[in-house]
């Protein structure tokens, strides 16, 4: 007994041995940075260091709600952020149809080609998305090329510079970069469904698309709602690289998100001890809108995700 209870306690070792590194990378990356949210306590004034004659307490946050040109700037920033959000939010669905209507092509090749030409522009950096875009989509770019080489235009038509659908224009960037990675989770689902379900429904007549609508869109609506819930604890993480490789003078209003906002009044205005205030509000929203989203969860669902 003592020895089954020996290679217990040696096995569980092992396995944490196994997820070691990733806790100390979850540390290094996620939890030691934490440590910057002391400079929004601070007047902070780069290359000097950290000094206590220099601790201001809750002066910037205070900045951010009694100074009137913060506060507009903040309400501008949160409309879009709660736009671009919203949208990705209204559209969540599409990667779960996307999986779907993938898994009904019968021919393997051409499934495995769609899905890889799908799932490859996740791995491709915003900068180079950014180079795709120009070249098709500036005043020299191919589509005005052609355009004007047929005739359908006299002058070049500014696509990127313009602040025309700007919040519609970042999420069908964002569907076209992700949409083939978020289907992969979808995809999996529906290789666990019971395929005894399906030869049934066969059995009774159920056309294909009755076969979707009642055993896999059904099947799949339990992963479906814990990827809306996550999202919605991130409703104010829209990222960041993507925002700051597109925006320019011309779209700068509508294009910049919170992190965004972050990033321009750190680097652009030299507001460091603002910006963390600005984030670290950021965050405690976030943290807040997650309780939210799990009690959500466990009211709905019977049981949370955390």
């Amino acid at each position: 007994m003592k020895l089954l209870e020996n290679k217990r306690k040696l096995r569980s070792l092992r396995e944490f041995l196994y997820i070691l590194p990733f806790l100390v990378l979850v540390a290094i990356f996620a939890y030691y940075p934490l440590y910057g949210w002391f400079y929004a306590f601070f007047d902070y004034k780069p290359p000097f260091p950290l000094t206590w004659d220099r601790f201001v307490g809750f002066k910037w946050f205070h900045t951010m709600v009694s100074n009137k040109v913060r506060i507009a700037q903040l309400l501008s920033v949160l409309r879009n952020t709660f736009a671009i959000s919203g949208i990705s939010l209204a559209f969540s669905w599409f990667p779960m149809m996307f999986a779907i209507f993938l898994n009904e092509i019968k021919c393997t090749a051409f499934k495995k080609f769609v899905q890889t030409v799908t799932t490859l522009p996740n791995f491709i950096s915003w900068v180079l998305v950014y180079s795709i875009a120009y070249s098709v989509f500036s005043s020299t770019g191919a589509i005005n090329t052609v355009a004007m080489s047929l005739g359908l235009l006299e002058e070049p038509k500014i696509f990127l510079a313009s602040s025309d659908h700007i919040w519609l224009k970042m999420w069908l960037w964002l569907t076209w970069k992700n949409a083939g990675w978020a289907a992969i989770m979808y995809i999996a689902a529906i290789a666990g469904i019971d395929e005894e379900l399906i030869t049934a429904a066969k059995v009774d007549g159920a056309s294909r698309m009755k076969i979707i609508w009642h055993i896999t869109i059904p099947c799949l609506l339990p992963t479906y709602f814990v990827i809306v819930m996550l999202n919605l604890a991130n409703f104010l993480s829209n990222g960041f690289e993507q925002f700051y490789v597109f925006q320019n003078a011309f779209n700068k209003e509508y294009i910049q998100v919170l992190d965004l906002y972050v990033y321009n009044l750190a680097m652009g205005s030299g507001g460091y001890s603002l910006s963390v205030a600005v984030s670290m509000f950021k965050s405690i929203v976030s943290v807040v809108l997650l309780c939210i989203t799990n009690g959500i969860s466990k009211l709905v669902r019977g049981h949370g995700f955390i």
